[in-house]
């Protein structure tokens, strides 16, 4: 069995610890390894740096900028890119958390603001400044909000003279009527109990009706703020367009339950570029736990195919 790995980076990135990058937590060495000497014991297997620009379903191949590859089995887990619902304009003024390039500059963002609070001339701008809006209660947010408190609250109490970094304010801003809306409401309830001893100030149904670098809108309301984070929504990639495919609102790939494509049974999608429905009804959440399993699985899917038994 010959195996193809495509990527247009050399490392493989651990997504669920950016924001530990973003707050100055981790290392970016610490969650992003390079993709050769992860696999440099697997001999049967090749590491192409390149990108993909689209599948030629009709001769079975990945076309990448500089060359195609053929294939007998696909499995495209391309990810997610972040979605500002239709405000483009918005990226400059709120940046997200998907790279490690997102989050060293995210941790710039976060420490220069408490760096520009403490040479200010006048409370005002120190307010405004120590003043940080996130965006979105999902997971990401959650996760930011609350490393950010921390940041606040604990890691620079007691760097500066001018300001005291516990008087931050951190925002965390949710559209929907709780966070986390993909678990049970006593998780997101645990969750958003667990931010306030923090410090965060979480406010559900507020929705984002603009952003620009001094603050956000909600409604008619106006919230100034020195840093503002976008965590609130994700795309899907472009695998959709690629396979011609079905796909949701979001452009996830609507999938078999085996997580193969409709009409391409030797053709998967996993991770955040797939729509995956539960048997019991509901999605499977856009978590690593659930890519990691679906690789797994499309793996022995494979394998089982290739060694003629029923998958």
């Amino acid at each position: 069995m010959d195996i193809t790995v495509v990527d247009r980076h050399n490392y493989h990135l651990f997504q669920p610890l950016l924001y530990q990058v973003a707050t100055a937590g981790l290392a970016p060495s610490d969650i992003a390894w390079p993709v050769r000497s992860m696999l440099n014991r697997q001999h049967n297997v090749v590491v192409l740096l390149d990108e993909t620009t689209d599948v030629d379903l009709e001769a079975q191949e990945v076309v990448l900028r500089h060359r195609r590859v053929r294939y007998d089995y696909l499995v495209l887990a391309t990810g997610a890119a972040h979605s500002y619902f239709g405000h483009t304009d918005w990226a400059t003024a709120a940046p997200g958390l998907k790279t490690v390039n997102d989050a060293t500059y995210m941790r710039r963002l976060l420490l220069m603001a408490f760096e520009r609070a403490e040479m200010a001339r006048d409370a005002s701008t120190r307010q405004r400044l120590l003043q940080f809006v996130v965006v979105g209660g999902g997971p990401t947010g959650v996760e930011l909000a609350g490393a950010i408190a921390e940041l606040a609250h604990r890691t620079l109490a007691r760097d500066f003279r001018v300001i005291d970094p516990r008087s931050a304010r951190v925002v965390l801003l949710e559209g929907g009527p709780r966070i986390l809306p993909m678990f049970s409401e006593s998780l997101s309830d645990f969750a958003q109990k667990s931010l306030q001893r923090l410090g965060v100030e979480v406010r559900v149904d507020s929705a984002v009706t603009h952003c620009d670098r001094g603050g956000v809108n909600i409604g008619d309301v106006r919230l100034d703020a020195g840093t503002v984070i976008w965590a609130a929504g994700v795309a899907a990639s472009a695998a959709g367009r690629w396979l011609g495919a079905e796909t949701d609102a979001v452009g996830r790939v609507v999938v078999e339950p085996d997580l193969s494509v409709p009409g391409q049974p030797n053709v998967f999608v996993v991770g955040d570029a797939a729509r995956v429905e539960e048997p019991g009804g509901g999605l499977v959440p856009g978590l690593a736990p659930a890519a990691k399993q679906a690789g797994r699985y499309v793996a022995k899917v494979i394998r089982s195919r290739i060694e003629g038994r029923n998958a």
